[in-house]
């Protein structure tokens, strides 16, 4: 089935009293249960589905969207652990199965992990991969630094966290350059400081150069425009500056000195103010 742990558009066959049958491009039928249904639709109406198996191993469309589609990643936490492998939250109602053959570092209910979505040809089903180097690219000789990426984090080490790029390769945020909360699972831009000898890639999480000035003074109006005021300066510790606005001191002094020498904010002796 071509249609297998992808996104499709299928056009209704017929209506029973289970759901909606579409048709798959070998001519053959799946199911979308009722519960799926609006109520309003017709027959050779065109409707986007994901194609999965259900409990029984059958073939059966959802309206709804996984974390991740065949051939994609995601981080996925563990609802249950068996003799046998383990059972990952995705957003279906069947969660997706990792085989114990296919685990890569010991996994524990209630943990987080990058998990690849995969067909077990064998049995013609989706599996879950944790073995995740299998499918990185090493050849980063496309990036330089300063690139602006999109950055999955998926691990954390005593260095800081591991990140997915652009869903093809490894790259580690370190954590002395991390100045807001970052948790397992997290989306952002990031911005490539230095490409490895290795093929891999280290990241920082503010833009280099002005965009990391021009970034920090938006955020400090951006907090500004909703409390007015502002206790910090010069005088304020890391940990202050840090805490309200997700920064580190000189970020922070190099950003109000932007601000006012445009005359955006008014440097006051306990804080800053909007002009």
């Amino acid at each position: 089935m071509k249609e297998l742990g992808i996104i499709s558009s299928l056009l209704i066959n017929r209506f029973s009293p289970n759901g909606a049958y579409l048709a798959l491009r070998d001519g053959d039928e799946v199911l979308l249960p009722q519960g799926y249904l609006k109520g309003d639709e017709k027959e050779g109406e065109e409707i986007e589905v994901f194609i999965y198996t259900d409990s029984e191993d059958r073939p059966v469309a959802v309206t709804q969207r996984p974390v991740a589609i065949e051939g994609e990643f995601a981080v996925m936490e563990v609802k249950e652990m068996t003799k046998f492998g383990a059972f990952m939250d995705w957003g279906l109602p069947k969660d997706l199965f990792v085989p114990k053959s296919e685990i890569g570092k010991p996994m524990e209910e209630g943990g987080k992990y990058l998990i690849r979505v995969c067909i077990d040809h064998r049995t013609n089903r989706l599996i879950g991969v944790s073995k995740y180097e299998d499918f990185l690219m090493t050849d980063t000789q496309g990036f330089h630094q300063g690139d602006e990426v999109d950055a999955l984090v998926f691990d954390q080490t005593d260095l800081g966290f591991k990140v997915l790029i652009e869903g093809k390769f490894e790259g580690l945020i370190y954590k002395n350059e991390i100045f807001k909360r970052i948790e397992l699972g997290d989306k952002f831009k990031a911005y490539i400081k230095k490409v490895r000898e290795d093929g891999k890639l280290d990241l920082i999480i503010t833009a280099p150069g002005r965009e990391k000035y021009d970034e920090g003074a938006q955020r400090i109006l951006d907090t500004l425009s909703k409390h007015s005021f502002l206790p910090l300066h010069d005088k304020s510790s890391p940990e202050e500056i840090k805490g309200v606005l997700g920064m580190s001191k000189k970020h922070f002094k190099q950003s109000i000195g932007q601000l006012y020498k445009d005359r955006k904010i008014i440097l006051l002796p306990d804080g800053i103010s909007l002009a």
